[in-house]
Parts: structure tokens; sequence; C-alpha cells
């Protein structure tokens, strides 16, 4: 039974990716959110909505080149079809809502900005008791360097199905994939939520989550970052 592990606990899996104008959750801002919401039906995972939207900036802001380059998204494509932030955030309370786990890769980056989009055009309550799985953090304890998402992608042999194209819809369906594989690989995924990894030499790298654990983590089969 595929997820079985996560069903116990959960009523609704919501994966998630994030585009943004940069790397400081304080500062830069999200340029496409995109979701996909995962329930069980007849004791299969199922697809029961994908969510994908483009978010307007705010006054002042732009899109730096390098990241327009990276992601083929404009200024002209926020300004003609991006959505209020106050709609995503009203989108995002009824896509998590209820007993709901919360899944991305590279977890810590998405829910920084999250929570600060939230905090100025929301209501970052709704995050409160919600349990999160880092997918980098799971992929790291298992394959040697690199970690990147493109690199999960190929290791569970699912290039010719989804692509990590740094988009946020496309990459968060290609977290899905992963995610099948990592269980069919290890069926252990409970054991890592709320528990994120970090590289010993550098750092959490931001402002810790209050509910989440974090250790430092170096690549050991031998010994997962649970144990």
């Amino acid at each position: 039974m595929e997820l079985e592990g996560l069903f116990c606990r959960y009523d609704r899996l919501v994966f998630f990716d994030t585009e943004t104008t940069g790397l400081r959750f304080s500062r830069d801002e999200i340029i496409e959110f995109a979701a996909v919401v995962v329930e069980r039906r007849g004791g299969k995972a199922e697809i029961i909505e994908e969510y994908d939207q483009l978010i307007a900036l705010s006054p002042g802001g732009f899109v730096p080149p390098m990241i327009q380059e990276l992601t083929g998204i404009s200024n002209e494509d926020l300004r003609e079809r991006g959505i209020p932030k106050t709609r995503l955030c009203c989108d995002i309370a009824r896509l998590i809502a209820g007993n709901t786990l919360l899944l991305a890769y590279n977890a810590h980056f998405d829910l920084s900005f999250l929570y600060y989009l939230l905090l100025r055009h929301g209501d970052p309550m709704i995050l409160k008791g919600k349990d999160k799985v880092d997918l980098l953090t799971v992929y790291k304890d298992r394959h040697s360097y690199p970690h990147k998402l493109c690199n999960a992608i190929e290791a569970y042999g699912l290039s010719n199905q989804v692509v990590n194209s740094h988009r946020a819809v496309d990459d968060v369906i290609a977290t899905v994939a992963v995610t099948l594989e990592m269980e069919r690989e290890r069926p252990d995924l409970e054991n890592y939520v709320n528990l994120f990894g970090y590289h010993p030499k550098y750092g959490i790298g931001s402002k810790p989550i209050g509910s989440v654990t974090y250790k430092p983590q170096q690549y050991d089969p031998l010994k997962p970052l649970y144990e």
C-alpha cells in the first residue's frame, strides 16, 4: 500500500514548491507557488488536486535577470497573470486544512518563505500544528552527493517521466514521483516527520522552524538520521 506509514497518521499529504526572486526569505518574494494534494482512495495514494499560480510582485518589486533566465518567469508574466498575495494565502489555508502533512524538497527554504508570506499577507497560525517532511533530508540519508532534485530524479530512473525545470509546477510533480520511489526503496518516511538534516559545516543557514528538530547530516547509509 503506497505511503501507508504516512496515511496511518494523516488524512492528506500536501507537496509544495516555490519559485522566488532570491534566497533571502525576509526580503525576497515568492513568484510561483505550486502544490499537489494527495489522499488515499481505495488503499492507493491518488492526486486529488494540482495547484499552480504565479504571484504578483509587491509595489516596486522585480524579478532579477538571473531568476528570469533560470525560471522563465518575467516581470511581465507576473503583472499580467500574477494573483494577489492575499488570495494565495487564502488558497494555501484551504489546501492545508485538516489533518495534513506538508512535504517539500529542501523544505526549510520553502517553509521559511511561506511563513513570511503568511505573516505579511495572511495568517501564519495556519502552519501551527502542521507536521513537515523534508525529502532532501531523506535523499541525503540514502544517496551520496550530489543531492539536488535533478539528482534524485536520475537516481530513481524517473528522467523520462518528470523534470526539474525550476518551475514550481514541474518540480512539485517531480517531488511526488521521487517520494513514491523513496517509499518503495525503504518504507520509513514517517520517521522523518519534523526531522530536518543540515550540513555540519554550514549549519541551518537561517532561523530554525520551531516545530522541527534539526540534526547535522552526512551521508551514512548504515545509520539513518532518525536513529
